[in-house]
């Protein structure tokens, strides 16, 4: 499993009345195998887009994605994404949402089975099975999207802002639950978000994006040794790393 992603000279823009609206310009970013990047940026920097560009969702206008060296044109497998509203099928059970890529892919059902086992116990919900999304909390449904999502044990996570709706104390739990997954997996992740603690705690490296068109214009290495613990996010919060980022998106809003 390797899972190195490189996206370069990444540019989106949309059609709109009077002209054409520059999302991204120019953006390039590589992640290693195994590695965790946060993008962090202010609204209309074209986080998600780049999220969408990388999965691909969405065609740039110019520049490539590629993953281990195969240029990602569609959406494929070996990328799972997961939205800031988990969006299960809601005639569906947590079971059946997460079988449901591994039936899209043409798994037979047994093989299904096993794998749908494999992964609601990884990631703490096998009493959760039989439900419908409608009788879950927001964090439990927010698991089950990332079940989802790594039913097909993609080589890169794309997760934006995925726990930004939940409250703070769920938030936090689920930070910690993502990263002993990393630490089980090895995945690759990119994850978007607007806290500047959750980005340090999470992260290898945290991109910082500029407003429309987005642009990286800073690239910076996270110190926090690992495994980290709950204490790592109060540390992160107060961090010489976090007045750096704050800095730098203060020079942007200026």
């Amino acid at each position: 499993m390797s899972g190195h992603l490189v996206i370069r000279d990444v540019a989106v823009d949309f059609p709109r009345p009077g002209g054409r609206l520059e999302v991204l310009e120019g953006i390039d970013l590589e992640v290693q195998p195994g590695e965790v990047v946060a993008l962090i940026g202010p609204n209309g920097s074209g986080k998600s887009t780049l999220l969408r560009v990388a999965a691909g969702l969405l065609a740039p206008n110019r520049g490539t994605v590629e993953l281990d060296g195969r240029r990602i044109l569609q959406p494929d497998p070996a990328i799972g994404l997961v939205f800031q509203e988990p969006r299960l099928l809601p005639w569906r059970t947590v079971a059946a949402n997460v079988a449901y890529p591994l039936e899209l892919a043409g798994w037979p059902r047994p093989r299904r089975e096993a794998r749908v086992a494999e992964l609601l116990e990884l990631i703490g919900l096998t009493g959760w099975a039989e439900v419908r999304p409608s009788q879950l909390s927001g964090g439990i449904r927010q698991r089950a999207a990332l079940a989802r999502a790594l039913a097909l044990e993609p080589r890169v996570l794309l997760l934006d802002e995925p726990f930004s709706a939940l409250d703070a104390l769920t938030r936090e739990r689920l930070n910690l639950e993502l990263l002993e997954l990393w630490g089980r997996t090895g995945t690759s992740i990119v994850v978007v978000t607007h806290s500047i603690q959750e980005a340090i705690f999470l992260a290898d490296r945290v991109a910082v994006l500029a407003s429309r068109p987005g642009r990286i214009v800073a690239n910076l290495r996270v110190a926090l040794p690992r495994p980290r613990s709950l204490d790592a996010l109060d540390a992160a919060a107060v961090s010489p790393l976090a007045a750096e980022i704050r800095h730098r998106l203060g020079e942007l809003a200026a």
